[in-house]
């Protein structure tokens, strides 16, 4: 018995210690990998790799496949010219890259808007709508993002949720037939954005029933908002079409806060492998060249489950 003792004694510092040499390791950024291809589908943005691959898209596109992304986002695709998407989507597909969310934005995200049930905003969503049918075919997009504005205060919840739902409906009918997915986002930015929780946009999802509405799950939105991710994305799982990473505070890369995306990032590939995008919509840490190379250190450390 005392021996035995000794040997678990013994196994659980030597774990310990290797634990915590890792952690050392990494955080005087010596934790090193090569550069093969990400098991999860981490999704950068143009701009987070610019110190290391300069200004130019196309060199920024190469880099990241170089460091192992097979993946990108672009908040902004529909406002960049026809030539600049054809660009993109041309390199992307020679490298094997999975184009991620572009947001669908006519001027009303970021105000009262659908929640009215006002014919002017429905009008111009679903206009918008109809463009980015175009977009996403230039770019092979399958995933946009919508926010469906703020609240309408002299509106009862039920006819705000009504009205969001029908303008919703009608926007799934312009992408249905072209295998294309609005994906909602709750967000956490300020207290008069309608879309905020897990639960109300699944039941949002439910309601439109349709292939061509699901859910943006941001890891860093529904941190503040609602905490319990791994339980909250469970019991969206059926409605989720798209995930996105910002650690908390600060929404920068992950080990920066408080979520552990290690865990995370396990918990939805053992559920889905690479099926979904994740998309990295979040700042850097670190300024420079060092910060972006400590940036990709901080996936490499969290993919490796």
């Amino acid at each position: 018995m005392s021996s035995r003792r000794k040997f678990i004694s013994k196994s659980i510092l030597s774990a310990a210690g290797l634990s915590l040499a890792a952690k050392q390791s990494y955080a005087a950024g010596k934790y090193q990998y090569d550069d093969k291809p990400f098991k999860s589908a981490f999704a950068p943005h143009f701009g987070m790799f610019k110190n290391s691959a300069g200004d130019d898209l196309i060199d920024q596109i190469r880099f990241m496949h170089e460091r192992g992304f097979r993946a990108l986002e672009d908040n902004g695709m529909m406002k960049r010219s026809i030539e600049d998407q054809e660009k993109i989507a041309n390199e992307m597909s020679k490298l094997g890259m999975r184009m991620g969310v572009f947001v669908i934005d006519g001027g009303d995200n970021w105000k009262v808007s659908l929640t009215t049930g006002k014919d002017e905003f429905k009008d111009t969503f679903l206009k918008t709508c109809r463009e980015a049918v175009d977009v996403a075919k230039r770019v092979n997009a399958k995933w946009m993002t919508v926010v469906p504005g703020y609240f309408e205060r002299n509106l009862p919840l039920g006819i705000q949720t009504s009205n969001v739902v029908d303008a919703l409906r009608r926007g799934a009918d312009i992408l249905e037939p072209h295998g294309l997915t609005m994906v909602l986002e709750p967000l956490s930015d300020n207290p008069d954005l309608f879309l905020r929780f897990s639960d109300q946009t699944y039941n949002i999802c439910q309601s439109v029933n349709s292939s061509a509405c699901k859910i943006l799950f941001d890891m860093y939105h529904m941190q503040k908002n609602e905490g319990r991710l791994t339980y909250h994305m469970d019991q969206a799982w059926d409605e989720i079409g798209y995930f996105q990473i910002g650690d908390e505070p600060g929404r920068k890369e992950p080990t920066t806060g408080e979520i552990n995306y290690k865990f995370l990032f396990e918990h939805i590939y053992e559920k889905a492998g690479d099926q979904f995008i994740l998309g990295m919509e979040h700042g850097n840490a670190f300024k420079g060249k060092e910060g972006e190379e400590k940036l990709i250190a901080a996936y490499r450390w969290c993919d490796d489950f």
